[in-house]
């Protein structure tokens, strides 16, 4: 069947070959079958494949006719995109070699200067840095040498000529705090913190080790030593001067400038030496008083020297009532200082678990007599028949010495009844293994 086209009748059925079904293999078993009658036993291909390469000779005949009258209309049309597209390159390397251009003059006058100015800037940053840990390395060193001037005013006349023997005690309080602001700035450790490299610095490293550590042992050595050795009974002393009026107030200055001074350091210091000379007292007392029964001509001297004590433990009692916690600076945490309303003498009742420090004294005093006077009357002998005949001297003695311990000092109005449930239980500790 004859197809038309555009130039005449052509052979090829381009319907067929153009539809969206065509299949080859369908229209090559057409081929066949027109060809053939479909009793042939053996199958004539050369028919239908003559026609397939007719096919294709008209075909290539085609566009070799097609190519040839169009030739011209194509190399103009190639030709023309050819000059536009050379056109567009000639305007996009003009416009490129002007963004060219505007980027060099950026850079040279953005990034350049950029990058120059963030040398200066990392400089600068730098250059703070040294500044800030100069300015602690300078204050660390200020407070090291104060503290070693205070030390040695601490230290007395032979450290220091120009200090004054008493003022001693009070330099303890101003090294407190000298040592505390040390202390501060050197645990200020953390990210943008003063004291951020301080620890990295050798001759802050040498500063502590040389300094601000000797400093505080040496501050919490001498403050408890003062601690240790506070009196002012005169009733054990009385072949000694009577003491004055001066130097009870000397002991109480120099005894509040100790407080103050471990309070300043750690609480806890505090808390362990006052517990510390508590325990002291009560121990002389109890081995004085157990060697006294054994030998009762001086059970009264004895009982003197333990009112005496008590009489202290009383003293200092008023003394803790009547100091404060100092104000500390930043550096001391929460649990370091008590109450601003509270004293000294709060924290260390509450650790004893007691309402007052004489009565304390009398009952652990009598807790820890008691198992010793039964057992000198279990092993009899001279020392346990003669506590028994004087029971009522012992008695008296016993209970008079609490009544008098338990008064302050140069108050001899004191209540006595005040103290009768003490005396009671220290009377009921020696007399009452005693038996009828």
């Amino acid at each position: 069947m004859m197809a038309e086209s555009e130039d005449g009748p052509s052979y090829i059925d381009y319907d067929t070959f153009l539809s969206p079904d065509f299949s080859p293999t369908a229209y090559a078993n057409s081929l066949v079958i027109a060809t053939n009658n479909p009793s042939d036993t053996p199958i004539d291909l050369s028919t239908p494949l003559s026609r397939v390469l007719f096919d294709i000779q008209e075909i290539d005949t085609r566009i070799h006719d097609l190519t040839t009258q169009s030739a011209i209309p194509l190399l103009t049309h190639t030709k023309d995109q050819a000059d536009a597209g050379n056109k567009i390159v000639t305007e996009l390397e003009a416009q490129v070699a002007t963004l060219t251009d505007g980027y060099q003059r950026l850079e040279k006058e953005v990034i350049q200067r950029y990058e120059e100015a963030n040398q200066v800037r990392i400089a600068v940053e730098r250059l703070w840095e040294t500044v800030r840990i100069g300015r602690a390395v300078a204050r660390c060193l200020t407070l090291g040498r104060q503290l070693e001037t205070q030390m040695a005013e601490v230290n007395g006349p032979a450290a220091l000529p120009s200090a004054r023997k008493e003022d001693d005690h009070k330099a303890m309080v101003r090294a407190s705090h000298t040592l505390l602001a040390a202390r501060q700035l050197l645990s200020a450790s953390g990210p943008d913190e003063e004291g951020e490299h301080l620890s990295q610095i050798n001759l802050i490293t040498y500063l502590q080790n040389s300094v601000l550590t000797p400093s505080e042992t040496s501050l919490r050595n001498r403050a408890q030593q003062i601690i240790r050795e506070f009196s002012m009974s005169s009733l054990a002393s009385s072949s000694a001067a009577p003491t004055t009026y001066s130097q009870s107030e000397e002991t109480k200055s120099r005894t509040t400038s100790a407080l103050l001074t471990l309070q300043l350091l750690n609480h806890r210091l505090l808390i362990a030496a006052l517990q510390t000379y508590l325990r002291a007292s009560l121990t002389s007392s109890l081995t004085a008083i157990g060697r006294a029964l054994n030998n009762l001509p001086t059970l009264d001297r004895t009982l003197l020297e333990v009112s005496a004590r008590c009489q202290n433990i009383v003293a200092l009692e008023s003394l803790l009532d009547a100091t404060r916690p100092p104000q500390a600076g930043p550096s001391n945490s929460k649990a370091q200082v008590e109450e601003p309303g509270g004293s000294l003498l709060e924290p260390l009742l509450a650790a004893l678990d007691t309402s007052s420090l004489p009565s304390f004294f009398w009952r652990s005093l009598a807790e820890g007599l008691a198992p010793r006077v039964a057992d000198l009357v279990a092993k009899g002998g001279v020392a346990a028949r003669a506590l028994r005949s004087q029971r009522v001297r012992v008695k008296d003695g016993v209970r008079d010495c609490v009544l008098r311990g338990s008064q302050s000092l140069g108050d001899s109005t004191r209540i006595a009844g005040a103290w009768e449930r003490e005396a009671a239980v220290m009377v009921g500790s020696v007399i009452g293994p005693l038996g009828r």
